[in-house]
């Protein structure tokens, strides 16, 4: 049982040892795996991380709460509760507490997070956050005398050293899996990676960096579609040699090429930077859309998603502002991208247009939910949001549905350019990243590239062109980069910029 009054040094232990038991696994899971625990090396590595873990947790617990009991337990309490969070989603979709995991949760919106709401997350946050928290609130915590402080803070880091002093032949390995290790401890995982998040955001530039001035080489009507796709691999697409029929219709259009591709991230906000930017850098430098219209492109953009760089053009139109003006069924998924769209190109008194589509096409977990019923073709799904207790094959059905839903929504976008009579039409589809399907017990996206499996990058890129436009370069390979290059060649841009070897259009 434990005590109504401890010392501040048992305490902090039994804090620590808590802390340690309810949210540590997923930890220890990632060292058992990745070193050879039979070896005498290997014990001494699990059994230093482990000790490190109690005694380092403890230690930094001690010195808040001798700073301030108040301020240690609202801490430790507000610690609890996203500890048990975080550990609910490594569980259940096997990510990572990385600096672009903070980055993805605070780029959330309620809509996509509310999807993620189960039974077994309020059990998580009951049982490793409220009660742990209703006993450190009502326990009183017995302080020591600064003399009793000192000696204990000296010999425990004296304690610390002698550990990292054991495992100097271990620095290699914890340097080379640090990013998996910091993500995973709990609770530094996400206050220091939300530190580096805020740091870096700071120091990226408050105003992006203008592009040079761009010029328009002919009066010729040309509009491109960029459809920007939501957690699409290429792997699930009959395109790229999938045996499950997904794209019956895209296989029967003509003019529809794919290329292989990677992303640049495993996330929305790194991947739709990428599909945007003329190079992949770190920079803030004009995106597409905004520099297209800074030099007299009509350009509009439409979205059911969220996570792109700011956009500064007229027409952009988030999924309220087009369900206002929406009937039917297919206002509640990404076919309402397509809503009045001929008529609003039409419209445009300009003769270069670039239209951007940002979908949620293939977003989990709620894969089930992302397309009309009658796109149900393959059966039986998974309808849970706890993506673990469906077997693969009804999770790979789902999503398999919502690649068959993309078919679909890209040839009605091919047979809408088909009917604007006089123009250059160009559709180009390229998905932000890719998806874990339960490979390897992995499910979703975020994990850091350097340990990333193929499906969380290998993405597709489909393009199709009018008949008279442009014909397609024979290249295997492209990058997310190669978006803006070919645009501003479609679209008959020049700009010095401009890369003909990321260019796909002869």
């Amino acid at each position: 049982m434990l005590k109504n009054s401890l010392k501040i040094t048992h305490f902090v232990l039994v804090m620590s040892l808590l802390n340690f038991l309810f949210f540590h696994y997923p930890f220890f899971k990632f060292v058992f795996n990745n070193v050879d625990y039979k070896s005498l090396n290997g014990i001494i590595l699990i059994v230093s991380l482990m000790v490190l873990m109690l005694v380092l947790n403890a230690f930094v617990f001690y010195l808040i709460f001798f700073l301030s009991r108040y301020v240690g337990k609202f801490l430790l309490v507000l610690f609890f509760i996203i500890n048990s969070i975080a550990v609910y989603f490594i569980n259940t979709y096997s990510v990572i507490i990385d600096e672009s995991m903070i980055g993805n949760v605070f780029n959330t919106k309620y809509e996509e997070a509310s999807s993620f709401f189960s039974i077994k997350l309020i059990l998580y946050i009951i049982l490793f956050g409220i009660i742990p928290s209703i006993y450190i609130i009502k326990v009183k915590i017995i302080p020591v005398t600064w003399k009793k402080f000192l000696t204990t803070i000296s010999l425990t880091l004296l304690f610390i050293l002698t550990l990292v002093f054991v495992n100097a032949t271990n620095v290699l390995w914890i340097d080379k899996n640090s990013k998996a290790l910091g993500g995973l401890a709990m609770p530094w995982s996400y206050t220091v990676n939300i530190s580096l998040f805020y740091t870096h955001q700071h120091q990226k530039n408050q105003k992006e960096i203008l592009l040079p001035n761009a010029t328009i080489k002919d009066n010729q009507k040309s509009v491109v579609v960029l459809i920007i796709g939501e957690s699409a691999r290429s792997q699930n697409f009959s395109l790229y040699g999938y045996p499950k029929n997904t794209n019956p219709l895209l296989s029967k259009i003509p003019n529809v090429f794919h290329f292989e591709a990677n992303s640049s991230a495993t996330y929305t906000t790194a991947g739709v930077k990428s599909i945007l930017e003329y190079k992949n850098t770190n920079e803030l430098y004009e995106i597409l859309p905004n520099y297209l219209y800074r030099n007299n492109v009509e350009v509009i953009w439409r979205t059911t998603n969220w996570g792109e760089p700011p956009v500064h053009i007229k027409n952009y139109q988030k999924k309220e502002e087009l369900k206002s003006n929406c009937k039917g069924e297919l206002c509640n998924y990404d076919e309402i991208l397509l809503n009045g769209l001929n008529e609003q190109i039409l419209a445009s008194k300009k003769n270069k247009v670039l239209i951007v589509l940002h979908s949620s096409m293939s977003h989990g977990p709620t894969y089930s939910k992302k397309y009309p019923p009658q796109f149900e073709v393959f059966k039986p799904v998974c309808n849970s949001v706890e993506l673990g207790n469906c077997s693969q094959t009804e999770l790979i059905n789902a999503y398999d549905n919502t690649i068959v839903y993309t078919d679909y929504v890209l040839s009605k976008v091919i047979e809408n350019l088909k009917q604007l009579k006089g123009y250059n039409s160009s559709m180009i589809f390229v998905s932000d990243h890719g998806e874990s399907l339960g490979e390897n017990k992995l499910y979703m996206h975020g994990l850091p590239m350097s340990i990333a499996p193929k499906e969380q990058y290998e993405i597709p890129f489909i393009v199709w062109v009018s008949d008279g436009s442009k014909q397609i370069k024979t290249i295997k390979t492209v990058t997310q980069n190669h978006v803006f290059h070919s645009v501003l060649n479609f679209l008959g841009i020049q700009s010095p910029i401009y890369d003909e070897q990321m260019n796909i259009f002869k």
